[in-house]
């Protein structure tokens, strides 16, 4: 297990949609300030935005908790809409429930800096070994 606070590595979506990544033991957090580019037809928050948010908060998690060179891939990611957001700034939180040798369970949660919840998740997480 990664013991760590580890500097998220530089990727051009985290640029383009501009925003941040923390991830400590077993927990990862994104964060962004809504403004235009995030923003859909109907004038809310695209959903695939928080679901961008979510996807990568878990993959930090997962990967906070893995071995040194190993990595990991997406399996699947239940979603859960729980209410239109129209601006603000968001804040996915995923935490691991479960790291096994192969997969990494997890739950995660989009809310605004006044706590409102938006998109709720759980998610499945492959380890990839090392190569060598």
């Amino acid at each position: 297990m990664n013991d760590e606070t580890v500097p998220a590595p530089d990727f051009p979506l985290r640029d383009m949609l501009g925003f941040t990544i923390e991830s400590g033991a077993g927990t990862s957090t994104t964060s962004l300030t809504v403004d235009e580019r995030h923003i859909n037809p109907h004038g809310s928050v695209h959903g695939a935005v928080m679901f961008t948010l979510l996807d990568t908060a878990m993959g930090g998690a997962t990967m906070s908790v893995l071995e040194a060179g190993n990595w990991c891939s997406t399996v699947d990611i239940h979603t859960r809409f729980l209410a239109p957001c129209f601006g603000g700034t968001l804040t996915a939180s995923a935490i691991v429930r479960r790291a096994g040798r192969r997969l990494v369970h997890l739950d995660g949660v989009v809310t605004d800096e006044a706590g409102n919840e938006f998109v709720a998740a759980s998610g499945v997480f492959a380890v990839i070994p090392a190569a060598g």
